[in-house]
């Protein structure tokens, strides 16, 4: 009866982090606070994933991010970048591109990426071609530049296992479900760099070729780019210690499990790094919100998931499908590539790649690993899936809302290239993903 009341209290908070009666955090709030009313969990067990490594590393992603913003080297990064391919629309395209995919380990928020870089800058380059948000009649260059980081920015999302929050998530999940990852930053990167790389290549030429932009070159670009850098002038002291804060960051996030250092352990030295030289003040982070929202409504989900996997309940609704799919002799590939696209295809219900994270991935990779699906593959896939589906629609995801929200593109767009680049993400995800993964032994 216990585990049954969690599972309704569990559904009724996954139903409010889409549906958004309240504030994320405020819903979080009243779901704990039942579940602990009802005496379904005791005190310590709701609260019990606040002492979460992962949760805390995300966290600290958060601050990180903050930095990035603050000092302007995310911004000085994507310029440098416009300065060096921007002389053709199609090298605008490739050089953003290639900017957000250095960028996002380092920075692990997409909205962030989207709404405090990129999109300022898209914006900037296509006003200035007379490409216009909101006027149908002059807004190809605009569109075709944010149709193309919408649908690129997946593939750099699944690219680094630091790209984004719902990443970490995954694994942490993974590894309650038993599924332990072996040098997890490592293990990520390396079943994920050909696929993504293949992506983030075919996107904008894609793009270019199925909504070409009414201007095909961009001299002005570069120079606009360069007049930008120089207003800047050169790396402040901040930057350079920003810059050398994450570049030891991923160094050590990458040799971590060697030296015996964790993954959240290198973020605080990074943060404290950050904030004994000035670069962060402590009252810039207690006043950041999105990360001490996400620490609480993250650590309710992640409480309430851990307690119904011990509970039981998800291993039961595992078993149930997982042995129709058996019974049907399918073979574990063909049930692999089923429950990845219909893990996929289930995104269009949901608002938050977070939230449908917390909703389904464990329940998808307890049906892979009953039916004989390698747990590592299962779960990595799953995980690649987590970042792919936030193009399809609006409100997928924080950077889908950014990216629609600048007016450049119609809903009808959205819908239809995000419909089209999901036959091809799962195509190439599945095909060469599929056969990079075999090359390095998953399977």
């Amino acid at each position: 009866m216990q585990a049954w009341t969690l599972l309704s209290i569990f559904a009724s908070t996954i139903a409010g982090l889409v549906l958004e009666p309240l504030p994320v955090g405020a819903w979080a709030m009243l779901a704990v606070t039942t579940a602990v009313a009802t005496k379904t969990l005791t005190f310590a067990q709701a609260f019990s994933a606040f002492t979460n490594d992962v949760i805390w590393l995300i966290v600290v992603s958060f601050f990180f991010a903050r930095g990035f913003e603050k000092t302007g080297l995310g911004e000085r990064v994507a310029t440098l970048f416009v300065k060096v391919f921007g002389k053709s629309t199609l090298g605008l395209a490739y050089g953003l591109s290639v900017a957000e995919a250095l960028i996002a380990p380092a920075m692990p928020s997409t909205t962030a990426r989207a709404g405090g870089i990129f999109m300022p800058i898209i914006n900037s380059l296509s006003l200035n071609a007379g490409s216009k948000p909101n006027d149908p009649s002059r807004k190809k260059l605009g569109a075709f530049l944010v149709h193309s980081q919408l649908q690129g920015s997946v593939n750099s999302s699944a690219m680094f296992l630091t790209a984004a929050a719902q990443n970490l998530l995954c694994m942490k999940l993974a590894s309650e479900m038993g599924v332990m990852v072996a040098s997890p930053w490592v293990t990520w990167v390396k079943a994920s760099i050909v696929p993504a790389a293949a992506g983030l290549l075919l996107t904008p030429l894609l793009m270019y070729k199925l909504f070409a932009p009414e201007i095909k070159d961009t001299p002005e670009a570069p120079k606009l780019a360069a007049e930008r850098l120089e207003k800047m002038g050169p790396m402040s002291r901040d930057e350079k210690i920003m810059l050398a804060t994450m570049g030891a960051a991923v160094c050590l996030w990458v040799a971590g499990d060697a030296l015996g250092i964790s993954a959240v352990t290198t973020a605080m030295m990074g943060l404290c790094l950050l904030l004994s030289t000035g670069v962060l003040h402590w009252r810039e982070c207690l006043t950041y919100p999105a990360a001490w929202d996400t620490l609480f409504w993250f650590a309710v989900l992640v409480g309430m998931s851990g307690q119904l996997n011990s509970m039981g309940v998800i291993n039961h609704f595992a078993n149930q499908v997982g042995s129709q799919l058996v019974k049907a002799n399918l073979g574990w590939p063909a049930v692999f590539g089923l429950l990845n696209v219909a893990y996929y295809v289930l995104h269009y219900m949901f608002a938050s790649q977070t939230a449908h994270v917390g909703a389904l991935y464990s329940a998808f990779l307890a049906m892979m690993i009953t039916t004989g699906v390698p747990p590592v593959i299962a779960a990595l896939s799953l995980g690649f899936m987590s970042n792919l589906f936030g193009s399809i629609t609006h409100f997928g995801s924080g950077q889908a809302a950014v990216y629609y929200g600048a007016g450049y593109l119609t809903l009808s767009e959205v819908f239809s290239y995000g419909a089209l680049m999901s036959v091809v993400n799962l195509a190439l995800w599945g095909l060469l993903g599929g056969a990079w993964w075999a090359f390095l032994g998953f399977f």
